[in-house]
């Protein structure tokens, strides 16, 4: 505090954090947020870590922000680093993940004038946060603070970019006076319910599709009942298998990158469709082909907490706005109804396609990813967490492991590479008790690999398992469909990877036979450190 006791912008804004339930916080140093870390210094119970680069930074807060249902807090420079955090920023837009990133930005009689390394907050991250503005009067740091955590966990959740002036850090202002911003939930109206039972008793091949943000572990398990009760199949939404509990009897599979053909059939041919949080995206529904656009061919339910979503892109036959969770209390009502013959067929076929699709296929080559997968599905605890970036390494990770705990999986619908790691970090910083695995491939990997010394620093012990193939994979597989035979611009000169793991001073080893996998992972799992697991696939294998 400073003399007269009055707090510094610095100051006030670790106290608007603490107020807020802020207990970590990311960040790559900058001097122009000195204040703040110096309050930050004298913050015990906000615990402060250190990153390699702005966009691992906000990777982690963003990751943080969906393991613990709390908004996630990343504090970064003007200029460079701001640009390096918009990596993280637009994951959490298109996940719809509560995220605050916070910018030292130029002094206030600086900006205009192309100060060194200024920016434009509006306009850089306008169009993919939920709000984006500097502050211009510290007096106002408890009212835009309250907003900012506001907008970013109400109706459908986001980020929120504020600019801190340098200068507006040294100001001093009056004692915080306010209490944690409030959210705004919307719940289903009874009448919409009564005409959700309506259709549901009528559907003769329903399905929900499970996704978007806003769950909790209560909610998973009300809708769970919901499900069970109305013998209703469940596919989840891409990359939100962690929706429902994979292993169930009534789990139909994940609408995602290489979807099961016989899903896309069921999803198709049903009658009517219960989307809960879901935008019912691209990759979800291929391209918009299994759910047309503007009308479905299927009777279409959707429930989403932003009253834009439903009838932006699609006409439902009927709309509700509300949150997952105030959704799921009210579906938990729903008593168990009289299943058809034909409803428990329909249910039937959605469970065995599901069963039969999870089965591990075999690969040319000594290393056999879908039996690795799997194993490690039986091996770890339901409460694992398994994340991922992007590549069609993941392929073998969404259609092989089974999801079976509330909040076990980190992986961008945005598709960013590089996530993986970072989303490890955070998860096992969050919850130490929880194994936290990232799968990477060896491209995904080395966007975000710096962040290796970030875990060593603060004993995230971590497993990354990087499928090494010595290419751009994903983007090659594109290319042979397109332009077949004449690959270009997909090859990758890697470096050793294990040699590069215990550079970091993480455990490593290299399986290049599928027998040789599961000594490497105990050896792992009992490791005090990081652990990095190379896996030698062939380059000419692209897809299970």
């Amino acid at each position: 505090m400073t003399e007269d006791n009055r707090p510094d912008g610095g100051q006030a804004i670790v106290e608007l954090l603490r107020r807020n339930g802020v207990d970590r916080v990311f960040t790559v140093p900058g001097e122009s947020f000195l204040p703040v870390l110096d309050a930050l210094h004298d913050a015990p119970d906000i615990a402060l870590v250190v990153c390699r680069q702005e966009g691992g930074a906000s990777m982690m807060a963003e990751a943080y922000a969906k393991t613990t249902g709390r908004p996630g807090v990343c504090f970064v420079t003007r200029g460079p680093g701001s640009a390096n955090a918009l990596a993280g920023l637009h994951v959490a837009a298109q996940d719809s993940t509560p995220l605050l990133i916070f910018i030292g930005q130029v002094p206030r009689n600086f900006q205009q004038r192309e100060a060194w390394q200024e920016i434009d907050v509006g306009a850089l991250f306008g169009s993919v946060a939920k709000w984006a503005t500097d502050i211009q009067e510290a007096a106002r740091l408890p009212e835009y603070f309250s907003r900012a955590f506001s907008t970013a966990r109400s109706g459908r959740p986001g980020p929120v970019v504020l600019g801190l002036p340098e200068d507006l850090l040294y100001e001093r202002i009056e004692p915080v006076q306010v209490g944690p911003a409030p959210i705004s939930q919307g719940y289903p109206a009874p009448q919409a319910m009564t005409r959700l039972r309506e259709m549901l008793a009528e559907a003769r091949r329903p399905l929900a599709i499970f996704g978007g943000s806003g769950w909790s572990a209560e909610a998973r398990q009300q809708l769970q009942r919901f499900a069970e009760t109305q013998g209703l199949p469940v596919a989840t939404a891409f990359r939100r298998q962690d929706r429902f509990d994979n292993g169930h009897p009534n789990y139909a599979g994940d609408a995602g990158l290489g979807m099961n053909p016989e899903l896309a059939k069921l999803i198709d041919e049903a009658d009517l469709l219960i989307a809960v949080g879901t935008r019912l995206g691209d990759i979800t529904t291929r391209h918009y082909e299994l759910v047309k656009v503007p009308k479905p061919g299927q009777k279409l339910i959707h429930i989403h907490p932003d009253p834009h979503e439903p009838g932006r892109v699609r006409v439902p036959d009927l709309a509700i706005c509300a949150a997952v969770q105030g959704f799921a209390e009210a579906a938990a009502g729903f008593e168990s109804s009289d299943i058809s013959a034909e409803r428990q067929s329909w249910l039937a076929r959605a469970r065995e396609s599901r069963v039969a699709w999870q089965q591990p296929t075999e690969l040319l080559g000594p290393v056999q990813l879908g039996e690795i997968v799997a194993w490690l599905g039986r091996r770890l605890p339901p409460e694992a967490v398994i994340s991922n970036g992007a590549g069609n390494y993941t392929l073998w990770v969404h259609r092989f492991y089974p999801f079976r705990g509330w909040g076990s999986q980190l992986a961008p619908t945005s598709g960013s590479m590089g996530y993986g790691l970072p989303a490890a970090i955070a998860a096992k910083l969050a919850q130490p008790s929880r194994p936290a695995v990232c799968f990477a491939g060896d491209g995904c990997f080395q966007m975000t690999c710096q962040e290796l010394a970030t875990a060593m620093q603060y004993g995230a012990n971590v497993i990354v398992i990087v499928v090494n193939n010595g290419s751009y994979g994903s983007i090659r597989m594109h290319q042979d469909k397109h332009y077949p035979g004449r690959r270009y611009g997909t090859d990758l000169v890697n470096p050793d990877m294990v040699a590069l793991a215990q550079a970091y001073g993480a455990g490593a080893t290299r399986v290049e036979r599928t027998e040789a996998f599961a000594e490497a992972f105990e050896q792992a799992l009992a490791a005090d450190r990081p652990y990095l697991i190379e896996l030698v696939l062939d380059p000419a294998i692209l897809r299970p």
